[in-house]
């Protein structure tokens, strides 16, 4: 045989070879409530250190994904769960969905942020606060006086010019209830919802939509959550970010694999990548809080104090009184919804 015939057929046999190998690019399914202007520059990241895993996103509200896991609990399509709310993954990993697993990084993770169990059941990334989004001009125009706490919310002035996530939708709309609820009481504060109700336009199926509604000026008032409101102020909008003088709800976007995965190595890979300082650094282009200290920066549109005003949140609790307060939320409330599409 011909030397060049040899080059020929060595040359047709690694072609193929890496034909194969592009071919072999292991697929992860992840669900996400990550906000979609997130999404992108997480993944790239991922990408640079991993190139033979591709990320196939199923995202949506945080109540939605939720519900979406939970119907699937019996024929699991998730492999990975990058970026829901804590409270979530804890309802999750009671139902047995969840493949404990320790990341890399998991001794610089900060203990209340991630779950109690060693190994844990998902680790957290960084941490959501609720803000309220104040439309000064709207204000100004309509009377309005700038509100300072949750309580001034309920005053009478504020009649329809408020929106606020749906609870059951929204992981923003449930750590506003469940933080009212763990900081008031139940019974004071269901009668504050009842006060609050009475001023609400509209309840969104987004934890988004308040802030950027209050910034066209279509309710002067939204109750969102910190990261919307820096963006969208950032971006020009006229609004202030308010930060109310009783304590802020919240929680953590965190990270966990689904059990019965059949893409364990890939996942953990993904698990790993998610509390690297890597991925801490994408997520401190967007929050003040992350579960790794020491990597934030501080924001000018927001107090240097910020983490020392945010509630005391009993994950625990919250996942397993779940389903009583959004029945007894819907209960009250569901007149007000945003129509689903």
């Amino acid at each position: 045989m011909k030397p060049t015939t040899i080059l020929k057929l060595l040359a047709s046999v690694l072609g193929a070879g890496a034909l194969l190998s592009a071919h072999a690019a292991t697929t992860l399914t992840v669900y996400t409530a990550l906000e979609a202007d997130q999404i992108k520059a997480y993944q790239a990241e991922f990408e640079k250190s991993n190139p033979d895993i591709e990320i196939k996103w199923v995202r949506d509200s945080t109540g939605i994904v939720t519900a979406k896991l939970l119907a699937e609990k019996a024929n699991p399509k998730a492999d990975v769960i990058w970026g829901l709310a804590a409270s979530s993954l804890a309802i999750l990993d009671k139902e047995g969905m969840l493949t404990p697993y320790a990341p890399k990084n998991l001794s610089n993770i900060e203990a209340k942020y991630r779950s109690p169990a060693n190994p844990p059941a998902w680790v957290g990334m960084d941490v959501w606060g609720s803000a309220i989004c104040f439309n000064t001009v709207e204000a100004q125009k309509q009377g309005l006086p700038k509100p300072t706490s949750w309580a001034d919310l309920t005053k009478p002035i504020y009649a329809g010019k408020i929106v606020m996530p749906h609870p059951a939708s929204s992981g923003t709309g449930y750590l506003d209830v469940t933080a009212w609820i763990q900081m008031m009481g139940e019974d004071k504060a269901w009668a504050y919802m009842d006060a609050l109700h009475k001023n609400i336009g509209q309840y969104t199926h987004s934890g988004s939509k308040p802030c950027k509604s209050a910034a066209t000026g279509e309710f002067p008032i939204g109750i969102a959550f910190e990261y919307r409101a820096v963006k969208t102020k950032k971006e020009g909008a006229p609004i202030d970010i308010i930060l109310p003088s009783e304590g802020l709800g919240w929680d953590l976007e965190a990270t966990a694999i689904v059990k019965g995965t059949k893409n364990l190595d890939a996942a953990k890979r993904l698990a790993d990548f998610s509390a690297s300082k890597d991925a801490m650094m994408q997520y401190e282009k967007n929050f003040a809080v992350l579960a790794v200290p020491g990597i934030a920066k501080p924001d000018p549109l927001l107090p240097a104090d910020y983490e020392k005003r945010l509630t005391k949140n009993d994950f625990a609790w919250t996942s397993s009184n779940r389903d009583r307060i959004l029945t007894e939320w819907s209960k009250r409330y569901e007149s007000k919804a945003e129509k689903k599409q």
